[in-house]
């Protein structure tokens, strides 16, 4: 006996329930049906995934952001503070990490071109700033495609299913409602699946790409004063 008969069969109770039970309208379901079902329900454990894990991550990213950019403009010697504090993943330390690695490139050569050296400065930085935001939303586009595709998906094993209960109609030649009723009710079933695993996927994706925009919009008001700050020592030399 799978583990799935063993399920149903406890939750099924000794007299007759009107309450549904979803083992059961799985286990009863056309194998197709079964498929989408379960290609469902491991996208929406998937989608769950997702959710937790860049809940976690980006609550631990705004806090070490936090803490590197209250110390850093107090830093008096900043290649040292960014030698010490710029490792790990902390999104604003990578984009100061780019704007002093060109500022040591653009300032080390016998020439100084100011005019080049702060365009090259925001070029970096802008860089760093957009392969950070890629970074963090790097498994989004998941959560967008459950969210587009999932309802179809359910849409498909539920079409499937009322195709199925017509046929048995055809071969037993009784049209009442307790024929076709199990099946209909199966294959709505997996519309259900569907929107269970879409739903929340919408919601996280909209949510959590206000969030990515948020820290990009932060990193680019780092990265506009600390280019501030160097192009004024660019006027001192």
């Amino acid at each position: 006996m799978t583990i799935l008969a063993l399920l149903a069969a406890a939750a099924t109770p000794s007299v007759t329930s009107a309450h549904l039970n979803p083992v059961r309208l799985f286990l009863d379901a056309d194998i197709v049906v079964q498929v989408v079902m379960a290609g469902l329900l491991l996208a929406s454990v998937w989608v769950w995934t997702i959710i937790v894990s860049f809940s976690l991550r980006y609550a631990g990213i705004r806090k070490r952001c936090d803490v590197y950019e209250r110390d850093f403009w107090k830093a008096s010697d900043i290649d040292a503070f960014q030698a010490e504090r710029g490792k790990g993943d902390v999104p604003v330390a990578q984009v100061a990490a780019a704007g002093l690695a060109e500022w040591r490139r653009s300032t080390g050569g016998k020439t100084l071109d100011k005019d080049g050296t702060r365009q090259r400065l925001a070029q970096a930085m802008d860089s760093a700033i957009a392969q950070e935001a890629e970074r963090l939303a790097e498994r989004l586009n998941f959560l967008a495609t459950v969210g587009a595709v999932a309802p179809f998906v359910g849409l498909f094993g539920t079409v499937w299913g009322i195709m199925n209960s017509f046929y048995q109609i055809g071969q037993q030649q009784n049209s009442s409602l307790a024929v076709v009723a199990p099946g209909i009710s199966e294959a709505l079933f997996a519309t259900a699946i569907g929107l269970f695993a879409a739903i929340p996927a919408v919601i996280a994706y909209n949510r959590f790409s206000h969030r990515v925009d948020q820290l990009e919009a932060r990193l680019q008001r780092f990265a506009d004063r600390f280019h501030a700050s160097l192009s004024r020592e660019l006027e001192g030399q």
